[in-house]
Protein backbone atom coordinates (compact mmCIF):
# COMPACT_ATOMS: atom_id res chain seq x y z
CA UNK A 1 0.00 0.00 0.00
CA UNK A 2 3.06 2.29 0.62
CA UNK A 3 4.90 1.39 -2.16
CA UNK A 4 1.86 2.28 -4.08
CA UNK A 5 0.87 5.45 -2.41
CA UNK A 6 4.56 6.56 -2.77
CA UNK A 7 5.29 5.47 -7.03
CA UNK A 8 1.86 4.83 -8.04
CA UNK A 9 1.09 8.21 -8.36
CA UNK A 10 4.01 9.66 -10.25
CA UNK A 11 3.07 7.34 -13.35
CA UNK A 12 -0.67 7.58 -13.11
CA UNK A 13 -0.75 9.35 -15.45
CA UNK A 14 -0.03 6.62 -18.26
CA UNK A 15 -3.19 4.92 -16.98
CA UNK A 16 -5.53 7.78 -17.71
CA UNK A 17 -8.12 6.71 -19.35
CA UNK A 18 -8.40 9.49 -22.20
CA UNK A 19 -4.79 9.53 -22.70
CA UNK A 20 -4.90 6.13 -23.37
CA UNK A 21 -7.75 6.54 -25.54
CA UNK A 22 -5.97 9.13 -27.50
CA UNK A 23 -2.27 7.06 -27.68
CA UNK A 24 -4.52 4.34 -29.33
CA UNK A 25 -6.22 6.42 -31.73
CA UNK A 26 -2.71 7.89 -32.92
CA UNK A 27 -1.04 4.66 -33.28
CA UNK A 28 -3.90 3.55 -35.57
CA UNK A 29 -3.78 6.76 -37.35
CA UNK A 30 0.52 5.97 -37.62
CA UNK A 31 -0.26 2.64 -38.79
CA UNK A 32 -2.25 4.08 -41.84
CA UNK A 33 -0.07 6.54 -42.78
CA UNK A 34 2.40 3.92 -42.97
CA UNK A 35 0.42 1.15 -44.76
CA UNK A 36 -1.47 3.40 -47.21
CA UNK A 37 -4.65 2.47 -45.43
CA UNK A 38 -4.56 -0.74 -47.14
CA UNK A 39 -4.45 -2.74 -44.29
CA UNK A 40 -6.90 -0.85 -42.32
CA UNK A 41 -10.02 -3.13 -42.36
CA UNK A 42 -9.51 -4.25 -39.06
CA UNK A 43 -10.28 -1.11 -37.45
CA UNK A 44 -14.20 -1.15 -38.55
CA UNK A 45 -14.88 -3.52 -35.66
CA UNK A 46 -13.17 -1.36 -33.25
CA UNK A 47 -14.69 1.88 -34.23
CA UNK A 48 -18.09 0.67 -34.61
CA UNK A 49 -17.86 -0.57 -30.76
CA UNK A 50 -16.95 3.05 -29.65
CA UNK A 51 -19.61 4.43 -31.27
CA UNK A 52 -22.37 1.53 -29.46
CA UNK A 53 -22.06 3.12 -25.88
CA UNK A 54 -22.91 6.87 -27.02
CA UNK A 55 -19.36 7.69 -27.94
CA UNK A 56 -18.83 8.89 -31.58
CA UNK A 57 -18.45 6.32 -34.43
CA UNK A 58 -15.50 6.45 -37.43
CA UNK A 59 -15.03 3.85 -39.36
CA UNK A 60 -11.52 2.86 -41.04
CA UNK A 61 -12.86 3.72 -44.47
CA UNK A 62 -13.64 7.26 -43.27
CA UNK A 63 -10.74 7.25 -41.37
CA UNK A 64 -8.49 7.28 -44.58
CA UNK A 65 -11.07 9.06 -47.12
CA UNK A 66 -10.40 12.22 -44.83
CA UNK A 67 -6.52 13.03 -43.87
CA UNK A 68 -5.39 15.02 -41.16
CA UNK A 69 -2.14 15.38 -41.32
CA UNK A 70 -1.63 18.33 -43.92
CA UNK A 71 -2.75 21.90 -45.23
CA UNK A 72 -4.08 20.33 -48.48
CA UNK A 73 -6.13 17.36 -46.37
CA UNK A 74 -7.46 20.40 -43.95
CA UNK A 75 -9.22 22.22 -47.30
CA UNK A 76 -10.24 18.98 -48.88
CA UNK A 77 -12.07 18.25 -45.26
CA UNK A 78 -13.38 21.73 -45.05
CA UNK A 79 -14.91 21.57 -48.84
CA UNK A 80 -16.13 18.43 -47.89
CA UNK A 81 -18.29 19.75 -45.04
CA UNK A 82 -19.13 23.04 -46.46
CA UNK A 83 -20.63 20.78 -49.89
CA UNK A 84 -23.13 18.90 -46.95
CA UNK A 85 -24.04 22.21 -45.05
CA UNK A 86 -25.27 23.25 -48.83
CA UNK A 87 -27.14 20.13 -49.18
CA UNK A 88 -24.79 18.27 -51.22
CA UNK A 89 -24.65 14.22 -50.22
CA UNK A 90 -21.20 13.39 -50.43
CA UNK A 91 -19.44 12.58 -46.85
CA UNK A 92 -22.91 13.11 -44.94
CA UNK A 93 -21.81 12.67 -41.34
CA UNK A 94 -17.84 14.80 -41.87
CA UNK A 95 -19.39 17.77 -40.07
CA UNK A 96 -20.97 15.78 -37.13
CA UNK A 97 -17.91 14.40 -36.43
CA UNK A 98 -15.99 16.88 -36.40
CA UNK A 99 -18.52 18.98 -34.33
CA UNK A 100 -17.87 15.75 -32.24
CA UNK A 101 -13.81 16.13 -31.83
CA UNK A 102 -14.09 19.45 -31.34
CA UNK A 103 -16.65 19.04 -28.09
CA UNK A 104 -13.91 15.80 -27.12
CA UNK A 105 -11.08 18.32 -27.11
CA UNK A 106 -12.88 20.84 -24.87
CA UNK A 107 -13.99 18.12 -22.48
CA UNK A 108 -10.59 16.33 -22.48
CA UNK A 109 -9.56 18.19 -19.78
CA UNK A 110 -12.36 18.08 -17.26
CA UNK A 111 -12.51 14.52 -18.33
CA UNK A 112 -9.32 13.25 -17.03
CA UNK A 113 -9.84 15.01 -13.90
CA UNK A 114 -13.07 13.03 -13.42
CA UNK A 115 -11.17 9.28 -14.56
CA UNK A 116 -7.61 10.14 -12.60
CA UNK A 117 -7.19 8.31 -9.28
CA UNK A 118 -5.92 10.21 -6.85
CA UNK A 119 -5.32 9.19 -2.92
CA UNK A 120 -6.93 11.98 -1.12
CA UNK A 121 -6.43 12.47 2.77
CA UNK A 122 -9.90 14.40 4.43
CA UNK A 123 -9.16 15.69 7.93
CA UNK A 124 -12.04 15.61 9.83
CA UNK A 125 -13.53 12.82 7.45
CA UNK A 126 -15.96 11.32 10.15
CA UNK A 127 -18.00 14.86 10.55
CA UNK A 128 -21.30 16.15 8.59
CA UNK A 129 -19.36 17.20 5.84
CA UNK A 130 -16.35 15.42 5.67
CA UNK A 131 -18.68 11.75 5.63
CA UNK A 132 -20.25 13.04 2.38
CA UNK A 133 -17.24 14.00 0.59
CA UNK A 134 -15.27 10.32 1.74
CA UNK A 135 -18.96 8.78 -0.15
CA UNK A 136 -18.40 10.68 -2.97
CA UNK A 137 -14.89 9.99 -3.53
CA UNK A 138 -15.26 6.65 -2.84
CA UNK A 139 -18.36 5.57 -5.50
CA UNK A 140 -15.83 7.50 -7.93
CA UNK A 141 -13.37 4.70 -7.54
CA UNK A 142 -10.26 6.89 -5.33
CA UNK A 143 -8.55 5.52 -2.50
CA UNK A 144 -9.88 7.63 0.54
CA UNK A 145 -7.90 8.47 4.18
CA UNK A 146 -9.79 10.13 6.63
CA UNK A 147 -8.14 11.77 9.78
CA UNK A 148 -10.08 12.12 12.84
CA UNK A 149 -10.06 12.49 16.34
CA UNK A 150 -13.47 12.22 16.83
CA UNK A 151 -14.01 15.27 18.71
CA UNK A 152 -17.50 16.02 16.61
CA UNK A 153 -16.82 13.38 14.37
CA UNK A 154 -18.39 9.94 14.56
CA UNK A 155 -17.58 6.57 13.61
CA UNK A 156 -20.84 5.81 12.42
CA UNK A 157 -20.67 8.46 9.72
CA UNK A 158 -18.21 6.38 7.96
CA UNK A 159 -18.21 2.68 9.46
CA UNK A 160 -20.18 1.38 6.27
CA UNK A 161 -16.55 2.02 4.49
CA UNK A 162 -14.61 0.23 7.16
CA UNK A 163 -12.85 -2.86 5.39
CA UNK A 164 -13.33 -1.63 1.39
CA UNK A 165 -9.91 -2.05 0.01
CA UNK A 166 -10.10 1.75 -0.55
CA UNK A 167 -10.86 3.24 2.61
CA UNK A 168 -8.96 4.02 5.56
CA UNK A 169 -9.60 5.60 8.62
CA UNK A 170 -6.97 7.07 11.13
CA UNK A 171 -7.72 7.98 14.76
CA UNK A 172 -5.54 11.28 14.63
CA UNK A 173 -5.11 14.80 16.32
CA UNK A 174 -3.94 17.19 13.58
CA UNK A 175 -2.49 19.02 16.07
CA UNK A 176 0.42 16.35 16.04
CA UNK A 177 2.57 16.14 13.46
CA UNK A 178 0.99 12.98 10.78
CA UNK A 179 3.11 10.98 8.14
CA UNK A 180 1.29 9.96 5.51
CA UNK A 181 1.52 9.75 1.38
CA UNK A 182 -1.39 11.06 -0.42
CA UNK A 183 -1.76 13.37 -3.08
CA UNK A 184 -4.91 15.63 -2.35
CA UNK A 185 -5.64 16.87 1.33
CA UNK A 186 -9.08 18.12 2.15
CA UNK A 187 -8.43 19.85 5.15
CA UNK A 188 -11.96 20.26 7.09
CA UNK A 189 -11.09 18.97 10.74
CA UNK A 190 -12.49 21.62 13.20
CA UNK A 191 -15.34 22.19 15.35
CA UNK A 192 -17.97 24.60 13.06
CA UNK A 193 -20.82 24.85 15.48
CA UNK A 194 -21.08 27.74 17.99
CA UNK A 195 -21.66 25.33 20.55
CA UNK A 196 -18.94 23.30 19.73
CA UNK A 197 -16.26 25.79 19.01
CA UNK A 198 -16.73 27.94 21.99
CA UNK A 199 -17.20 24.98 24.48
CA UNK A 200 -13.23 24.99 24.08
CA UNK A 201 -11.71 28.11 22.05
CA UNK A 202 -8.30 26.94 22.60
CA UNK A 203 -8.54 23.91 21.00
CA UNK A 204 -10.75 25.45 17.78
CA UNK A 205 -7.72 28.21 18.03
CA UNK A 206 -4.72 25.34 17.65
CA UNK A 207 -7.00 23.16 15.61
CA UNK A 208 -7.21 25.73 12.64
CA UNK A 209 -3.74 27.42 13.24
CA UNK A 210 -1.41 24.65 14.48
CA UNK A 211 -3.45 21.67 12.82
CA UNK A 212 -3.27 23.93 9.52
CA UNK A 213 0.60 24.34 9.71
CA UNK A 214 0.70 20.57 9.71
CA UNK A 215 -1.23 19.71 7.39
CA UNK A 216 0.68 22.10 4.99
CA UNK A 217 4.12 20.95 6.16
CA UNK A 218 2.58 17.32 5.39
CA UNK A 219 1.77 18.51 1.65
CA UNK A 220 4.94 20.10 1.02
CA UNK A 221 6.63 16.61 2.06
CA UNK A 222 4.77 14.61 -0.04
CA UNK A 223 3.98 17.38 -3.08
CA UNK A 224 -0.42 17.21 -2.46
CA UNK A 225 -2.74 19.69 -3.16
CA UNK A 226 -4.50 21.08 0.11
CA UNK A 227 -8.17 22.36 -0.08
CA UNK A 228 -8.69 24.43 3.07
CA UNK A 229 -12.57 24.70 4.18
CA UNK A 230 -12.38 27.97 5.59
CA UNK A 231 -15.86 29.65 6.42
CA UNK A 232 -18.11 32.37 5.95
CA UNK A 233 -17.53 33.36 9.27
CA UNK A 234 -14.33 35.32 7.90
CA UNK A 235 -16.47 37.89 6.81
CA UNK A 236 -18.07 38.15 9.83
CA UNK A 237 -21.36 40.50 10.55
CA UNK A 238 -20.46 41.75 7.09
CA UNK A 239 -21.44 45.44 5.84
CA UNK A 240 -21.66 44.61 1.96
CA UNK A 241 -24.81 42.16 0.80
CA UNK A 242 -23.80 39.87 -0.72
CA UNK A 243 -20.27 38.92 0.19
CA UNK A 244 -18.01 38.61 -2.43
CA UNK A 245 -14.43 36.90 -1.88
CA UNK A 246 -12.97 40.63 -2.20
CA UNK A 247 -14.71 41.46 0.62
CA UNK A 248 -12.25 41.82 3.71
CA UNK A 249 -14.90 41.21 6.25
CA UNK A 250 -16.36 43.04 9.52
CA UNK A 251 -14.79 40.82 12.61
CA UNK A 252 -14.88 41.07 16.10
CA UNK A 253 -11.37 39.68 17.21
CA UNK A 254 -12.49 38.80 21.13
CA UNK A 255 -16.15 38.16 21.14
CA UNK A 256 -17.44 34.89 21.22
CA UNK A 257 -17.01 33.77 18.16
CA UNK A 258 -13.57 34.91 17.55
CA UNK A 259 -11.59 31.72 17.82
CA UNK A 260 -13.52 30.42 15.18
CA UNK A 261 -13.77 33.65 13.11
CA UNK A 262 -9.90 34.86 13.64
CA UNK A 263 -8.46 31.06 13.28
CA UNK A 264 -9.89 30.38 9.72
CA UNK A 265 -8.76 33.98 8.89
CA UNK A 266 -5.12 32.93 10.20
CA UNK A 267 -5.61 29.33 8.25
CA UNK A 268 -6.34 31.16 4.94
CA UNK A 269 -2.90 33.52 5.77
CA UNK A 270 -0.93 30.41 6.13
CA UNK A 271 -2.23 28.79 3.40
CA UNK A 272 -1.09 31.42 0.99
CA UNK A 273 2.41 32.01 2.60
CA UNK A 274 3.13 28.54 2.12
CA UNK A 275 2.11 28.89 -1.67
CA UNK A 276 4.44 32.17 -1.52
CA UNK A 277 7.31 30.37 0.36
CA UNK A 278 6.95 26.82 -0.58
CA UNK A 279 4.87 26.57 -3.92
CA UNK A 280 2.09 24.32 -2.43
CA UNK A 281 -0.48 23.99 -4.64
CA UNK A 282 -3.45 25.22 -2.06
CA UNK A 283 -7.37 26.17 -2.88
CA UNK A 284 -9.91 28.11 -0.28
CA UNK A 285 -13.24 27.46 0.10
CA UNK A 286 -15.01 29.96 1.95
CA UNK A 287 -17.99 27.64 2.87
CA UNK A 288 -21.57 29.60 3.82
CA UNK A 289 -24.55 27.79 6.01
CA UNK A 290 -24.46 24.12 4.98
CA UNK A 291 -27.38 21.15 6.10
CA UNK A 292 -28.68 17.95 5.68
CA UNK A 293 -28.05 14.08 7.51
CA UNK A 294 -25.59 13.62 10.05
CA UNK A 295 -26.21 16.99 11.09
CA UNK A 296 -25.30 16.59 15.29
CA UNK A 297 -28.83 16.95 16.89
CA UNK A 298 -27.69 19.29 19.60
CA UNK A 299 -25.07 21.10 17.33
CA UNK A 300 -27.48 24.46 18.12
CA UNK A 301 -27.54 25.35 14.23
CA UNK A 302 -30.80 26.97 13.31
CA UNK A 303 -31.96 23.86 10.88
CA UNK A 304 -30.83 21.27 13.22
CA UNK A 305 -32.54 23.61 16.30
CA UNK A 306 -35.99 23.56 14.50
CA UNK A 307 -36.08 20.67 12.83
CA UNK A 308 -35.42 18.42 16.50
CA UNK A 309 -38.04 21.15 18.23
CA UNK A 310 -40.89 20.99 15.16
CA UNK A 311 -40.31 17.15 15.28
CA UNK A 312 -40.51 16.70 19.09
CA UNK A 313 -43.61 19.17 19.39
CA UNK A 314 -42.03 21.99 21.39
CA UNK A 315 -41.77 25.51 20.92
CA UNK A 316 -39.08 26.70 18.27
CA UNK A 317 -37.07 29.25 19.58
CA UNK A 318 -35.88 32.07 17.30
CA UNK A 319 -32.83 34.47 19.05
CA UNK A 320 -33.23 38.16 18.28
CA UNK A 321 -35.95 39.28 16.47
CA UNK A 322 -35.94 36.84 13.67
CA UNK A 323 -35.62 39.42 10.92
CA UNK A 324 -31.66 38.26 10.62
CA UNK A 325 -31.25 36.68 7.21
CA UNK A 326 -29.22 33.35 6.18
CA UNK A 327 -28.20 31.37 2.70
CA UNK A 328 -28.35 27.22 3.38
CA UNK A 329 -27.30 25.00 1.15
CA UNK A 330 -27.86 21.17 1.11
CA UNK A 331 -24.01 19.04 1.53
CA UNK A 332 -24.23 17.34 -1.41
CA UNK A 333 -24.28 20.42 -3.56
CA UNK A 334 -21.16 21.97 -0.99
CA UNK A 335 -19.53 18.55 -1.64
CA UNK A 336 -19.66 18.88 -5.71
CA UNK A 337 -18.50 22.52 -5.21
CA UNK A 338 -15.36 21.53 -2.49
CA UNK A 339 -14.48 18.82 -5.76
CA UNK A 340 -14.65 20.94 -8.36
CA UNK A 341 -12.79 23.49 -6.77
CA UNK A 342 -10.05 21.03 -5.67
CA UNK A 343 -9.62 19.67 -9.30
CA UNK A 344 -9.69 23.11 -10.52
CA UNK A 345 -6.49 25.90 -11.96
CA UNK A 346 -7.70 28.28 -9.45
CA UNK A 347 -6.12 29.21 -6.52
CA UNK A 348 -7.90 32.10 -4.89
CA UNK A 349 -10.64 32.11 -2.30
CA UNK A 350 -13.85 31.21 -3.49
CA UNK A 351 -17.36 31.23 -1.86
CA UNK A 352 -19.37 27.90 -1.62
CA UNK A 353 -22.94 28.92 -0.91
CA UNK A 354 -26.62 28.93 -1.69
CA UNK A 355 -27.63 32.74 -2.74
CA UNK A 356 -31.31 32.29 -2.12
CA UNK A 357 -32.07 34.11 1.10
CA UNK A 358 -34.54 33.88 3.91
CA UNK A 359 -35.25 35.49 7.36
CA UNK A 360 -34.86 33.00 10.62
CA UNK A 361 -38.75 33.63 10.94
CA UNK A 362 -39.01 32.20 7.54
CA UNK A 363 -37.18 29.24 8.42
CA UNK A 364 -39.23 28.38 11.07
CA UNK A 365 -42.25 29.00 9.36
CA UNK A 366 -41.12 26.61 6.34
CA UNK A 367 -39.67 23.44 8.96
CA UNK A 368 -42.58 23.68 11.10
CA UNK A 369 -45.18 22.92 8.17
CA UNK A 370 -42.68 20.59 6.61
CA UNK A 371 -42.76 18.93 10.35
CA UNK A 372 -45.96 18.98 9.82
CA UNK A 373 -46.66 20.47 13.61
CA UNK A 374 -48.28 23.69 15.33
CA UNK A 375 -45.57 24.37 17.53
CA UNK A 376 -44.78 27.69 18.32
CA UNK A 377 -42.29 29.90 17.25
CA UNK A 378 -41.29 31.96 20.29
CA UNK A 379 -38.06 34.41 20.49
CA UNK A 380 -35.48 35.35 23.24
CA UNK A 381 -32.51 37.36 23.20
CA UNK A 382 -30.28 37.52 20.29
CA UNK A 383 -26.75 35.70 20.72
CA UNK A 384 -24.14 38.55 21.11
CA UNK A 385 -22.17 38.90 17.79
CA UNK A 386 -24.61 37.15 16.24
CA UNK A 387 -24.39 38.53 12.34
CA UNK A 388 -27.29 39.97 11.03
CA UNK A 389 -26.97 38.81 7.61
CA UNK A 390 -25.26 36.75 5.70
CA UNK A 391 -25.61 35.76 1.58
CA UNK A 392 -22.67 34.66 -0.97
CA UNK A 393 -21.94 36.27 -4.02
CA UNK A 394 -21.31 33.01 -6.12
CA UNK A 395 -20.50 34.89 -9.60
CA UNK A 396 -17.02 33.72 -9.28
CA UNK A 397 -17.84 29.42 -8.62
CA UNK A 398 -20.30 29.74 -11.69
CA UNK A 399 -17.56 31.06 -13.77
CA UNK A 400 -14.36 29.35 -12.72
CA UNK A 401 -16.41 25.84 -11.35
CA UNK A 402 -19.62 25.96 -13.52
CA UNK A 403 -20.95 25.58 -10.03
CA UNK A 404 -24.15 26.52 -8.33
CA UNK A 405 -26.39 24.87 -5.92
CA UNK A 406 -29.34 22.10 -7.31
CA UNK A 407 -30.94 20.69 -4.49
CA UNK A 408 -34.31 22.98 -3.63
CA UNK A 409 -34.79 24.19 0.01
CA UNK A 410 -37.73 21.95 0.19
CA UNK A 411 -36.59 18.66 -0.74
CA UNK A 412 -33.09 19.35 1.25
CA UNK A 413 -35.14 19.53 4.57
CA UNK A 414 -37.47 17.07 3.81
CA UNK A 415 -34.22 14.39 4.00
CA UNK A 416 -32.83 16.47 7.01
CA UNK A 417 -36.29 16.14 9.08
CA UNK A 418 -36.47 12.15 7.38
CA UNK A 419 -33.00 11.78 9.61
CA UNK A 420 -34.13 13.24 12.45
CA UNK A 421 -36.66 11.56 12.46
CA UNK A 422 -34.73 8.48 12.16
CA UNK A 423 -32.49 9.86 14.85
CA UNK A 424 -35.26 10.19 17.49
CA UNK A 425 -37.01 6.90 17.30
CA UNK A 426 -33.24 5.24 18.26
CA UNK A 427 -34.08 3.59 20.99
CA UNK A 428 -30.46 1.61 21.49
CA UNK A 429 -26.75 1.23 19.88
CA UNK A 430 -27.61 -1.46 17.34
CA UNK A 431 -30.61 0.54 16.23
CA UNK A 432 -28.50 3.30 14.66
CA UNK A 433 -29.40 4.60 11.94
CA UNK A 434 -26.58 4.37 9.79
CA UNK A 435 -27.60 6.03 6.20
CA UNK A 436 -25.86 4.23 3.20
CA UNK A 437 -24.34 6.45 0.16
CA UNK A 438 -25.74 5.68 -3.39
CA UNK A 439 -24.57 6.55 -6.97
CA UNK A 440 -27.57 8.67 -7.33
CA UNK A 441 -26.91 12.11 -4.68
CA UNK A 442 -30.07 14.13 -3.99
CA UNK A 443 -28.92 16.57 -6.82
CA UNK A 444 -31.21 14.00 -8.88
CA UNK A 445 -34.05 13.90 -7.27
Amino acid sequence: MVFLRTYGKKLKWLFNAPVMILLSVAFCFAVLKWHGGADSAWLNDYSNSLGADGGFSVSAKRIEETPFFDEKSNLLFEEKSKNFKEGNKIEPDVAEILDKINHLEKKIKNLEARTVKTYPDITGGAGFVGSHLVDRLLLEGHEVMVVDNFFTGRKRNVEHWIGHENFELINHDIVNPIFIEVDQIYHLASPASPPHYMYNPVKTIKTNTVGTINILGLAKRVGARVLIASTSEVYGDPEIHPQPESYWGHVNPIGPRACYDEAKRVAETLAYAYEKQENIEVRVARIFNTYGPRMHMDDGRVVSNFVLQALQGKDITVYGHGKQTRSFQYVTDLVDGLIRLMNSNHSLPVNLGNPDEHTIDEFAIIINNLVNKNSKIVHKPAVEDDPQKRKPDITKAKNILGWEPKVLLKIGLEETIKYFRGELQRTKHTERNVQKPTLHSINEI
